[in-house]
């Protein structure tokens, strides 16, 4: 059994690069026996940046290799040399990609061809010791470890960017009028869900042209998760035009009006907007239609096996989409930005232990090398005049008290420094 070739949901690890190490260095010269520190910075670690782009058709790349990681910073060396930046690792999408996160928040729409979105940034590089020179501190002997980059997990979804989607029970005949109006060729047969994924086929008809999307057949529930349920309904929900298919010579013998009925409920439960949207009713299989379905069905038919009809219906839908492309603009992505925080705040835990939570206060001590006597006392310090200690004494902390900060354990010491 051969694999679907098209991918429209997964689940990634994205992790950006470590920042390099600051260097820890002194100047050494033949006549300077005591020359000034000189340790370079490290590099910043490598961001993950997701770009949409118009040649790439599924998510299959990510299927059996869903861990992504940018590339390191190098560390810094003597001489104030720095670390060159880690390159960033840029992925490319389909068009339509929504970016989520675990939780289900959309962080990202990715629509048009060209858009980025920053997924995992990469870490700070860490300051060697020529950057912590002052009058008060001559020969700094430290230099900042470098910050790990962001780790998470995601989850990404292609909604098919189509100018018409055509909608119909299984075996209505879509697979069949897609490829006699377009150079796609799904896979046909006689019997249902033979279209397991959605088919995109450019039309070109006299002065129109707009792209079809083949959609799997609705069952009765595909709001609610039956049959293929919403694997596939969101396909539908960038589409300008629907083209509802009706099979005239349905075997189970409902008729079309039927048809029609079930399929608008579903559309309306799964999202009521989509029933306002500029929509054609078709009926298929006019060249083998039962009289007891097609009876009372006045609409618009066509036999896409003979193609008896399907030029009037081109013009049709060619001129809908022309419409609903006036009438509003190409759809626009977006991305969720997210500010440095520059704030921190203190909690006391269960355990009688304290917590100081921010992202600020957490690198100071992720990047700060807490073997160095000198390292520890600048953390203090830089804690201290971010108002981390004075913080910690109104939540009760006392002296030999826990704080966690991130993934650090520190004991607290009052009235250090």
């Amino acid at each position: 059994m051969t694999q679907s070739a098209f991918v429209d949901q997964v689940q990634v690890n994205l992790r950006g690069g470590d920042g390099g190490a600051g260097a820890m260095s002194f100047r050494r010269e033949a006549h300077v026996p005591k020359g000034g520190p000189d340790g370079g910075d490290g590099g910043a670690g490598g961001d993950v940046v997701l770009v949409a782009d118009r040649n790439v058709a599924s998510l299959l790349a990510f299927r059996d290799h869903p861990h992504r990681r940018a590339p390191n910073g190098v560390h810094g060396a003597g001489g104030k040399r720095h670390g060159a930046r880690g390159k960033d690792l840029v992925i490319t999408v389909p068009e339509g990609t929504v970016v989520r996160a675990r939780d289900g928040e959309v962080l990202a729409d990715l629509v048009q061809h060209g858009a980025r979105y920053v997924a995992a940034r990469g870490g700070r590089g860490g300051r060697g010791n020529a950057r912590f020179l002052s009058n008060a501190r001559r020969a700094p002997g430290f230099a900042e470890q470098g910050e790990y980059g962001e780790e998470l997990w995601l989850r990404l979804e292609v909604k098919l960017l189509a100018d018409a989607a055509l909608v119909g029970f299984p075996n209505a005949g879509k697979s069949t009028l897609i490829a006699s109006v377009s150079a796609a060729k799904p896979k046909i047969a006689d019997y249902p869900f033979t279209t397991l994924e959605p088919n995109l086929g450019v039309v070109r008809f006299r002065d129109h042209e707009f792209v079809v999307a083949d959609i799997p057949g609705l069952v009765e529930g595909a709001s609610e998760g039956r049959g293929l349920g919403h694997e596939f309904l969101r396909h539908i929900e960038r589409a300008r035009v629907l083209v509802i298919l009706l099979d005239l010579a349905s075997v189970d013998g409902r008729t079309a009006a039927e048809q029609e009925a079930v399929l608008l409920r579903e559309l309306g439960r799964y999202e009521p907007d989509l029933l306002d949207r500029p929509r054609l009713v078709v009926g298929n299989k006019a060249d083998v239609a039962d009289d007891a379905v097609a009876a009372g069905f006045e609409g618009f038919r066509i036999s896409a096996v003979t193609r008896a009809g399907l030029d009037e219906l081109l013009g049709r839908i060619g001129t809908l989409v022309d419409d609903a492309r006036g009438a509003e603009p190409a759809p626009e992505g977006f991305v969720v930005l997210r500010p440095e925080e520059t704030g921190f705040s203190v909690a006391r835990e269960d355990d009688g232990t304290y917590r100081v939570y921010g992202k600020v206060a957490e690198r100071v001590v992720a990047m700060a090398d807490l073997t160095n006597a000198e390292a520890i006392a600048y953390v203090h310090e830089r804690f201290r005049r971010m108002g981390v200690e004075r913080a910690l004494e109104r939540a009760g902390a006392r002296d030999g008290d826990v704080v966690h900060i991130g993934d650090v354990e520190l004991e607290y010491v009052e009235g250090f420094g």
